[in-house]
């Protein structure tokens, strides 16, 4: 249900996965939205951004630009970090000058996966790969500001939207494809939609929320588990099998335990869906 309040956003990174659902999220809640991708919108070149910032006006901007190649981050850090550290250092600079609120989004790889429970706010970070250090850098930049908590930092984890390039369509071409797959099993997450991220990201900003926050769906699954349930609900005719990560070699370790504690985001907005209800969704409005 779109929302009374109003405001006007930025988003940079409005072609990507996220940025797309935030287009669609802030069209919902009739606020005004000007959008910056990355041909026009480098968050990495101050003069672009400050540029972007005067003319938007904006009241919030929304990272949700990112290098969120995991594998490639370990051949190019430096690269990684010119996105990821530098990119929100930028922003953060921009938005003080400007008054506007910085709401950027980081990740569950910044914790270290050794973890029984889900991973509080404040909880140590050990990022386990190049990704991952890259990202917590981005956070540090935010946080140690020093006199601005004008802030949103949204940790998210294993998303996926119905279009993109990502492990639901992956594994639904696969399963259209083949009668039997191999999926990880000892790696355990929440599968988070976009269209659901965007939603708690705007509801944050409604209810003026600054801080950590951890946004995903709710409940947890492994990768073969979240595949099941993909074919499952999509009614194809392939086996999975689970196997280790150990089947699949990367260049990037994978954290094995990245569930993150949500309690403080249902405490400021409210219910959060389990992961299988927005599935759905988004397998309804996919195509066959």
């Amino acid at each position: 249900m779109a929302n009374t309040d109003s405001h006007s956003v930025l988003i940079f990174g409005a072609g990507g996965m996220l940025g797309r659902a935030l287009l669609a999220e802030t069209a919902a809640r009739a606020w005004v939205t000007n959008a910056r991708g990355r041909a026009d919108g480098d968050i990495t070149d101050p003069a672009a951004v400050a540029a972007a910032i005067a003319e938007a006006a904006p009241d919030v901007v929304f990272n949700a630009a990112a290098w969120t190649d995991v594998d490639g981050a370990e051949a190019d850090e430096a690269g990684a970090a010119r996105v990821n550290e530098h990119g929100p250092r930028v922003l953060r600079d921009a938005c003080r000058r400007a008054g506007a609120t910085l709401v950027h989004v980081s990740t569950d790889y910044v914790f270290g996966g050794d973890a029984e429970v889900p991973y509080p706010v404040d909880a140590p970070l050990a990022p386990l790969n190049a990704y991952g250090r890259t990202k917590a850098g981005g956070e540090r930049a935010i946080r140690e500001a020093e006199d601005w908590d004008d802030w949103i930092i949204a940790r998210t984890a294993w998303l996926y939207d119905q279009d993109g390039r990502n492990f639901l369509t992956t594994i639904s071409r696969l399963a259209a494809e083949r009668d039997r797959l191999e999926v990880v099993d000892d790696q355990r997450g929440r599968p988070t939609a976009a269209a659901e991220l965007a939603r708690q990201l705007c509801e944050l900003v409604s209810v003026g929320a600054r801080g950590i926050f951890h946004c995903c769906n709710e409940g947890e699954a492994t990768w073969c588990a979240f595949a099941r349930a993909i074919i499952a609900q999509r009614a194809l005719d392939c086996r999975v099998d689970p196997c280790g990560s150990d089947r699949f070699p990367r260049p990037a370790k994978r954290p094995a335990y990245s569930v993150l504690d949500l309690a403080r985001t249902q405490a400021a907005i409210g219910r959060i869906p389990p992961w299988e209800e927005s599935l759905a969704d988004a397998l309804a409005e996919s195509p066959a």
